[in-house]
This record gives structure tokens, C-alpha cells and sequence, in this order.
């Protein structure tokens, strides 16, 4: 009895490192309506010059229309998913949703994307970590496959964030935009590779306060008084997120990093969160990175929240950037505060 006890942690340890996911299919959603700084210059005191001097942002896409809603970016991306691997929605035995902006408290806009494409085998949920959430959903995707329970798996990070933003504050108006992106996970084809490492994190006691939208909840129903605070719109603490997502995007990626006996010449690319350009540089920097290796598109879309990196990893796929033993490093960061990172190698 003993010894069977002592064995079946090796057994197991052995079983999962054969099971590692991996991502066999990436896309993403970007509405085709472009919000840029000369078009803020309108609405706020603020001009082009200032916005990218201090966020490194240009533009950022906008789905204007009122009758879209989050799970449209995710229908659309679900569908690029099916196509590109060419799978049937019948295939997929779960979707998570990784978002901060649903469609409404519930049901989970999973559920709504699971109708869209007709996963009638598929259980589907969300994930609401803000920022860091697609890397929080990839991390439990990666952990039904890795324990044999399912062999395909959709995650999908997307938020609509104009539909939280306010428009007359200049703070936030600024940084965010639309979008959507995911992927497929799939058990590796050989050991060594898929995600490899992953390290998530929180701190509500110090960062609960600083990034929030204090409307809408069980807190603060919607009622007449909440809407003339503007409760319902984000608001953040610049200066405080920006210390602190500096500094845990750059420990997470070092703590990743030394996990893994990995050098900065030894990663392909980093795929940070699109928060800010001075926030991805600081990152880049502590990790010794080239910045040739740094992925951003934050110039063309800002922060689409939940949609940054997997947005980014669809890019780099599209633009055959991304070759079989590849080191990637996605890190993240986002309310609560919430951070992680991940260490996957592409097969």
C-alpha cells in the first residue's frame, strides 16, 4: 500500500508532462470603425502629440454598432478558430470566455458565443481577471487538457471597451479600444512542447481601488444616482497602475524566465499585454530583451483589455512568424490587481 501511495505522484507527473497543450489555431476580430487621436482632439482637451508621447498609442478600433456586443467579437473569432483548423463546432468540449466586459451579468457571454457557432457538445464559462484574463483562461484550458479530460479546447479573450468608457475623461478615453482574439488547445504532438510554465497572480488589498468600475454590481445597482456619478464607466489611478504594472509584468517575466534556464537570446518573442508602449518597454528592458523581439501593436489598437495578447499571438501567426520550437513569454497585468505569466514553446 506504501509503495503504491509513493509511486502514483511519479506516475502522474509523468502522465501530465506527456499531456501538455498546446495551440494548434489562433485568430482575432478587430471592428473595422478606427477611433484615432485626431478624432479625441474633438472630444476631449487632448491632442495627437500628448497621447503618443505618453502611451505610444495612434488609434484604436471601435463596434459602433449599439446591437454588438462582446459575444459578436467572440462569434467571429470562433468562427476564424473552426475554419483555420479546420474542426467542426461539434469538435469543441469547452469554450471559456476570457472578459470584462460581457453582455450583460449573465448568462456568461461563453454561452452566447457557444450558441453562435452551435457547440452543442461544449460546456462553456467565463473568466473575468480584466487584463490578465486571456492568460488566467489559457492557464485553466491548459490544465482540462493536460489532465486528459478534454482535447479541444476554445479560449477567447475579448471586451468591448467602448461601452465602458468614458468619453469626457481624458485619463481613460485615451487608452482603450475593441477587440477580440483566441485560440484552440490541443494536446502537444511531442513532449517538450505547448505551454510549458505558467505563474498567476493577485493582490486585492492593495489593488482593488486603483482600476474598477464601481456601477453595475451588487455594490452599486444601476439607478438613477449611479448613472449621474458616471459609476458605470471605468476609472483608474494612472500613476499607481502604471508603478505597479511596471514592476510586476518585469518580475513575472524574469520569474518565468529563470523557471525555465531561459536566456534572452533564447526567446523568440515577448507578448506582453498592450497596456501602454512605456509599460511594454520597461518590461522588455528588465528582461534584456531585444525589442525586436517585442510584440506590439498597441499603436494601432490600444488596450483591448482581455484581446491583447491573443491578438498578438494571431498576428505574429498570420505574419509566419511563429516556427515549431519557438520560446514565447506572454505577460500580463490588469485590475484587481491581477498578473501572470506564461512560457509556451510552439510545435
Amino acid at each position: 500500500m506504501n509503495i503504491l501511495l509513493k509511486s502514483f505522484p511519479n506516475n502522474r507527473k509523468t502522465a501530465f508532462n506527456r499531456m501538455k497543450a498546446a495551440i494548434t489555431a489562433t485568430a482575432n476580430y478587430l471592428p473595422p470603425d478606427i477611433l484615432s487621436n485626431h478624432d479625441l482632439e474633438l472630444l476631449l482637451d487632448t491632442n495627437d502629440e500628448w497621447i503618443r508621447s505618453r502611451t505610444g498609442i495612434s488609434e484604436r478600433r471601435i463596434l459602433k454598432d449599439p446591437e454588438k456586443a462582446t459575444s459578436y467579437m467572440c462569434g467571429e473569432v470562433a468562427r476564424k478558430l473552426l475554419e483555420k483548423r479546420q474542426i467542426t463546432a461539434d469538435d469543441v468540449e469547452l469554450i471559456i470566455v476570457a472578459t470584462m466586459t460581457p453582455d450583460m451579468p449573465f448568462p456568461s457571454t461563453a454561452c452566447f458565443t457557444q450558441s453562435i457557432i452551435g457547440a452543442t457538445n461544449a460546456w462553456a464559462f467565463d473568466v473575468n481577471a480584466a487584463c490578465s484574463g486571456f492568460l488566467y483562461a489559457l492557464n485553466i484550458g491548459a490544465r482540462f487538457i493536460e489532465s486528459g479530460a478534454h482535447k479541444k479546447v476554445m479560449v477567447i479573450g475579448a471586451d468591448k471597451m467602448s461601452s465602458v468608457t468614458d468619453f469626457t475623461d481624458r485619463s481613460t478615453a485615451i487608452l482603450f479600444g475593441d477587440g477580440a482574439g483566441g485560440v484552440i488547445l490541443e494536446p502537444a504532438k511531442e513532449e517538450g512542447y505547448g505551454i510549458l510554465d505558467a505563474r498567476m497572480y493577485s493582490d486585492g488589498t492593495n489593488g482593488k481601488d486603483h482600476l474598477l468600475m464601481t456601477g453595475g454590481g451588487s455594490r452599486h445597482p444601476a439607478t438613477y444616482e449611479t448613472i449621474d456619478k458616471r459609476m458605470h464607466y471605468i476609472h483608474q489611478d494612472g500613476r499607481q497602475v502604471f508603478k505597479a504594472a511596471v514592476t510586476s509584468m518585469a518580475e513575472v517575466a524574469l520569474e518565468i524566465m529563470n523557471r525555465n534556464n531561459l536566456k534572452a537570446e533564447d526567446v523568440a518573442y515577448l507578448v506582453p499585454h498592450q497596456a501602454n508602449q512605456r509599460i511594454i518597454d520597461a518590461t522588455a528592458e528588465r528582461m534584456g530583451v531585444d525589442e525586436k523581439k517585442v510584440v506590439s501593436n498597441v499603436a494601432r489598437y490600444g488596450n483591448t483589455t482581455a484581446g491583447t495578447i491573443p491578438i498578438c499571438l494571431a498576428e505574429l501567426d498570420e505574419q509566419q512568424k511563429l516556427h515549431t520550437g519557438s520560446n514565447l513569454v506572454l505577460v500580463s497585468f490588469g485590475a484587481g490587481y491581477t498578473w501572470g505569466g506564461i512560457y509556451l514553446k510552439w510545435q
